[in-house]
């Protein structure tokens, strides 16, 4: 019994760079992860909003999380990734994705591994963070992927960019 509920606090993340830094979000809202391809922008949407791809026939925007948390964008370079996540946005499920630097690994985590955020010294505002994941001798930041994407101007810009009728990015974007 011990050993099943230490199974079942074992969480795996898929860890990303972003700016210089770890990431990481619950492997669960990954769906896939993406090559960075051509993105269609969409006008009047927070520069945070790269843009919306199309995804097998879905728009789906992408935010540069670099953007949103004040940091400075990164160079697209060939190990550039769009990481698609599904969220609850509003209380729906809403796929979107996220610009990452590099993928690196996905990492299990025990409860044990995860640190409250300290209140001062990320780049990250506190509501984002889940907590402060020990991996090895470095940190990875946890983040909650929901409250990263549930921001008012995050949820207005996703309305305005699908919800126009017969909006949709090029084929092959």
């Amino acid at each position: 019994m011990n050993e099943e509920k230490k199974i079942m606090d074992q969480t795996q993340y898929l860890t990303f760079h972003l700016a210089g830094e770890e990431y990481a979000v619950g492997i669960l809202q990954v769906k896939e992860i993406i090559a960075y391809g051509i993105l269609t922008t969409v006008p009047q949407t927070p520069p945070s909003i790269r843009g919306v791809i199309n995804l097998r026939g879905s728009v789906v925007p992408v935010v540069d999380l670099a953007l949103k948390f004040g940091l400075s964008a990164s160079a697209v370079t060939n190990r550039t990734c769009i990481v698609i996540v599904e969220v609850n946005l509003d209380g729906e499920p809403t796929v979107m994705g996220i610009v990452a630097d590099s993928v690196s690994q996905v990492v299990e985590l025990s409860a044990d591994d995860i640190l409250p955020a300290p209140p001062f010294g990320t780049q990250v505002r506190m509501n984002f963070l889940q907590g402060m994941g020990k991996a090895g001798a470095r940190f990875v930041l946890i983040l909650n992927i929901d409250k990263v994407l549930s921001s008012t101007e995050l949820s207005n810009s996703v309305s305005a960019a699908g919800a126009q009728p017969g909006f949709a990015a090029a084929p092959g974007e």
